[in-house]
């Protein structure tokens, strides 16, 4: 859940007129949100499809509506795996191998494990224990059971390994996060789960603990962090963000996803890696909504060049 109150009343506090509106299909919140200076965009979806996300986002783009966080074309390119895997491929970037299966079919030489998950979701969303394959007759049941709830499947190389994420702010990289999955049952695969992620107190919850900073070595921390900075690069991140990675057991970092407006609620992941840069949760808040009025400010101070360009332009005599 988004903290809208709690950020509503920091802005409040520093002085700023702050107004909650709901995004609706009717679109009856769009003369609001243009009213605004700058909206601080908490948008997760309507009416539980994540997928309207990105159409909230380019809305209040083409109404030109400066906003916090990741550019509406970032959010889209970011929510279907198959596309930003290729994008970060062609960037040169370590990505497991992947397909997106036709008829329920990969190929032969595809390895196991494997990991099956919708392929236009987020949040975790339809990824649970079952959802890493050992067999190809597991795989191929699994590629059928979720294709009969999600419009495309796709299916990637399980790592195995240690996983990583690292936040972005502005122009700030933040402390390495982990996941600790020490106390996952013994029989458990170590993923973030639906369950591990948004059922607080289950086993798969309390199995899989961020912990932050992590404890690795100056190397590998280089080495996480610029295969990091360089994905966020290649979709084009801005505002916030996090790039969430395993580390296999020959130290190869590899990227599992690039996540555009991620949740910042207090206890969430990238509130805890400001902290521990040494951030109170109201000066992250704040340092997001900076970050936007900034960006805002250039584009405009970019717009007037180049309109002032343009008028010159046309009254010179031919």
């Amino acid at each position: 859940m988004r903290p809208v109150n709690e950020i509503a009343r920091i802005l409040t506090d520093r002085g700023h007129e702050v107004t909650r509106v709901g995004a609706r299909h009717d679109l009856r919140w769009l003369h609001r949100a243009r009213a605004a200076d700058l909206v601080f965009n908490l948008c997760e979806g309507i009416d539980g499809v994540g997928k309207w996300e990105d159409l909230v986002a380019a809305t209040m783009e083409l109404a030109g509506v400066p906003m916090t966080g990741c550019s509406a074309s970032t959010i889209t390119l970011c929510h279907n795996k198959a596309v930003v895997n290729a994008v970060l491929q062609a960037a040169g970037l370590p990505i497991p191998r992947w397909i997106v299966p036709s008829g329920h079919k990969v190929p032969r030489d595809f390895p196991l494990p494997a990991i099956v998950k919708p392929a236009a979701e987020d949040a975790s969303v339809g990824i649970e224990q079952s959802s890493v394959v050992k067999t190809r007759a597991q795989l191929e049941s699994r590629i059928a059971q979720q294709s009969e709830a999600y419009d495309e499947v796709l299916v990637q190389q399980y790592i195995e390994g240690r996983e990583f994420a690292v936040g972005f702010v502005g122009n700030v990289t933040l402390p390495i996060s982990e996941i600790d999955f020490g106390k996952m049952p013994e029989d458990s695969w170590r993923i973030l789960s639906f369950a591990a992620k948004w059922e607080k107190g289950s086993t798969e919850d309390v199995g899989s603990r961020p912990v932050c900073p992590a404890q690795v070595d100056r190397q590998l921390e280089k080495r996480i962090v610029s295969i990091a900075e360089a994905a966020w690069r290649a979709v084009g991140g801005d505002g916030y963000g996090r790039v969430d990675l395993r580390v296999d057991d020959a130290g190869q970092p590899w990227i599992l996803e690039v996540n555009p407006n991620p949740d910042i609620s207090d206890d969430a992941g990238l509130s805890a890696m400001a902290h521990a840069r040494g951030w109170s949760y109201p000066e992250l808040v704040v340092r997001i909504f900076d970050s936007a009025t900034t960006a805002a400010q250039r584009k405009k101070s970019v717009e007037r060049i180049a309109g002032g360009g343009a008028r010159q332009a046309a009254s010179r005599p031919t």
